[in-house]
């Protein structure tokens, strides 16, 4: 699948992205324990998360008006609590990967399901009045003001939450990723992508650039 993003103009976003594709779906290929091992604390990477990193990301969120703090913090803060009480678990190869990655680097990362999201897609904020569910019980996020990933029914994925109407699940086979990455950052995050993608290439999974879009 071709894929690209139309990203509007912001001064401070660096977004990177690009396409997996895995052997097989989701559902029949576990996530091997040498991935697993990655979702902790402390763990001996080429990219490492920083003080500095998280500041930038929560100034980045802030551009727009929202809020990045409490329960709206960005999913790469979550992660370092989850993990540090124990509590990071496997969930599938796919977000396995991602949470890896974004754990290590400190910057959040989206990963939605390229059968269920439809192109069109393009990263802008979204208006006052904007929310979406992010999760299977029906709960839902205001990301009004917040830097999101658009597809054709509206917005789906951004650094705090994404939608569960294009979350993985056993049958994904192919996704798209995208790294939330500072222009203040600008090598930190091309070492995300780094990192991320040899991940995914342990797994067997093959990931590929976008066509036509801001890298």
């Amino acid at each position: 699948m071709s894929v690209a993003i139309e990203i509007e103009p912001h001064e401070r976003l660096a977004a990177r992205a690009f396409v997996t594709r895995f052997p097989a779906p989701l559902g029949d290929a576990p996530t091997p324990g040498s991935l697993v091992r990655l979702l902790a604390l402390d763990v001996d990477s080429p990219v490492q998360r920083s003080e500095d990193v998280r500041a930038a990301v929560r100034d980045l969120l802030r551009l727009g008006g929202y809020k990045p703090t409490g329960r709206g913090k960005p999913s790469s803060e979550y992660l370092v609590r989850a993990a540090g009480e124990g509590q990071l678990g496997s969930i599938n190869a796919a977000v396995d990967a991602c949470n890896a990655a974004s754990l290590a680097s400190g910057l959040p990362i989206s990963v939605v399901d390229l059968k269920k999201a439809r192109a069109p897609f393009r990263i802008a904020l979204p208006p006052a009045g904007t929310s979406y569910v992010f999760n299977a019980s029906g709960q839902q996020i205001d990301v009004s003001g917040l830097l999101s990933l658009y597809d054709e029914e509206g917005p789906c994925a951004n650094a705090v939450k994404d939608c569960q109407r294009t979350k993985t699940d056993a049958a994904t086979r192919e996704t798209l990723s995208v790294i939330w990455g500072v222009r203040a950052f600008e090598e930190h995050g091309a070492a995300a992508e780094r990192w991320y993608r040899h991940l995914l290439a342990m797994i067997g999974a093959e990931t590929k650039d976008l066509s036509g879009a801001e890298r």
